[in-house]
């Protein structure tokens, strides 16, 4: 008998473990981008035309009641209930008492807070967490609307 060498049948494979590491790598570096990528985003502000009057959102609440906090130029808070006169020159307490008791006679009463355009945004900012922290829950911003 004679020798028969075996044959090898060629087989084609791909080695994969190098392209798993570099798209674990690419991975990871999109991931560690993208926090800083997101920060420049331009954001154009809309416009006040399709906003509620404090009458609309009167009518929209069932008791028909609703609250305006407001804070002028100088810092100072003022208070409106049921489009009443408005008492000036409340300190942050006063205010979230009179709010809360405002809110416990009709709950669903809209709570909006107005400040003029000269008021640093820290104010409006301050005065929107100190009634969060008091427990109310859903605050509305008043605006002008646009003249046509």
């Amino acid at each position: 008998m004679a020798y028969q060498p075996k044959r090898r049948k060629l087989t084609a494979e791909i080695n994969v473990v190098p392209y798993i590491d570099v798209m674990l790598v690419l991975l990871i570096i999109f991931m560690v981008t993208a926090p800083f990528v997101t920060q420049g985003v331009d954001v154009e502000l809309p416009q006040t035309s399709t906003a509620k009057t404090a009458a609309d959102l009167a009518e929209d609440a069932d008791s028909g009641a609703f609250i305006i906090v407001e804070v002028d130029q100088n810092g100072g808070l003022g208070l409106s209930v049921n489009n009443g006169d408005m008492e000036h020159g409340l300190s942050l307490q006063d205010l979230l008492v009179r709010v809360k008791a405002e809110l416990e006679i009709n709950p669903k009463s809209p709570v909006l807070v107005g400040g003029d355009g000269r008021v640093p945004y820290s104010e409006i900012i301050l005065t929107l967490d100190a009634l969060n922290q008091a427990g109310v829950s859903s605050v509305g911003l008043m605006t002008e609307p646009l003249d046509s």
